[in-house]
C-alpha cells in the first residue's frame, strides 16, 4: 500500500479500496465467460454420466448432443471465441482423443475445430501438455491459461478458460472457453489504468494475461512470488517490491508496486 502524510492510513485505505474494486471488477469480466463453461460443464458431466449409467462407454456421437448449447454460448457471450469440451484421452470408446470444440468465424459463423488426434500421426495434436487442459486435471480447480498463440484453434493471442469434468470421481475431461487477448485487454485494461501505480494481471504460473505496465508485458512471465498459493490464500499480500491482490475468485492476480 502507498502512505503519505494526512490522516492516519487514509492514503492507505483509498488505495486498498481502489484496488479492491479492480480485482473484483475484473473478476466480474471473467465470471462471465467461466458461466459459459460452467454450463458447458454441467452438461457434459449429465451427458457421461448418463452413458456410463447405461453401461457402455462413451463414443465421440454422444459428444454430439453437447453442440446446440456450445453454439448457444458462442453467440451469446460476446467475450467468447470457442468453447467445447476435450475429452481425456482414452475417454471414448471409438477414438484416442477428441476435442468437441467450436469457434465463432469472423463473419459471425458457427464451425467446428478439426484436428488429427491420432497419436500414429506425425500431425497428432497433443493437448494433455497444454496448461488448460493439464492445471485442471492437476489441481482440480479452474484455470486461466496464456496468453499464446492458440496454433490449434484460431492462430490467435487467447486466453483459455477451463475446468476439470468428473463422473463418478473420474477425470474425464475438461470444460473451456477461448477469449481473444484483445477483447480481454479491451475489457480490463482501462481498469487497470485507474490505479495509481503501473498494474498488470497474472495467472497461477505467473504469466501476464493484461497488463497497464510497459515493464510487464502480456504473455511475459513475472518470476519471485507464488501466485498459485496467493490464489489459495485468497488474501492480499506483499512479495518484495510487489503487491498482489487476487481476484475475489477467479485464477488471477493483481500485480501492482509495493510503494
Amino acid at each position: 500500500m502507498r502512505r503519505s502524510p494526512g490522516p492516519a492510513g487514509a492514503t492507505a485505505t483509498l488505495d486498498a479500496s481502489a484496488e479492491a474494486a479492480v480485482a473484483a471488477q475484473v473478476r466480474r469480466t471473467l465470471e462471465t465467460v467461466f458461466d459459459a463453461v460452467a454450463e458447458t460443464r454441467a452438461d457434459a458431466t449429465a451427458l457421461l454420466a448418463r452413458v456410463v449409467a447405461g453401461g457402455r462407454r462413451p463414443a465421440t456421437v454422444d459428444l454430439a448432443a453437447l453442440r446446440p448449447g456450445l453454439h448457444l454460448r458462442l453467440t451469446r457471450q460476446e467475450l467468447v471465441s470457442g468453447a467445447g469440451f476435450v475429452a481425456a484421452p482414452g475417454l471414448l470408446g471409438d477414438v484416442p482423443a477428441w476435442l468437441e470444440w467450436w469457434q465463432q468465424g469472423s463473419d459471425g459463423s458457427v464451425r467446428p475445430l478439426l484436428l488429427d488426434l491420432d497419436p500414429a500421426h506425425s500431425a497428432y495434436s497433443d493437448y494433455t501438455h497444454w496448461d488448460w487442459f493439464a492445471l485442471p486435471r492437476d489441481t482440480g480447480q479452474r484455470a486461466v491459461a496464456g496468453p499464446y498463440v492458440d496454433y490449434l484453434c484460431s492462430d490467435e493471442y487467447s486466453l483459455t478458460l477451463s475446468a476439470p469434468v468428473h463422473v463418478e470421481g473420474r477425470f474425464v475431461g475438461v470444460a473451456a472457453a477461448d477469449v481473444y487477448l484483445r477483447h480481454f485487454e479491451g475489457a480490463v485494461v482501462p481498469l487497470l489504468q485507474r490505479l495509481p501505480g503501473a498494474a498488470h494481471l497474472v495467472n497461477a504460473r505467473g504469466r501476464v494475461a493484461a497488463s497497464a505496465d510497459p515493464a510487464h508485458l502480456a504473455g511475459s512471465l513475472t518470476k519471485g512470488p507464488d501466485f498459485a498459493a496467493v490464489l489459495a490464500a485468497a488474501r492480499s499480500t506483499r512479495h518484495g517490491d510487489m503487491r498482489l491482490v487476487p481476484c475475489d475468485g477467479v485464477p488471477l492476480v493483481l500485480v501492482m508496486p509495493a510503494g
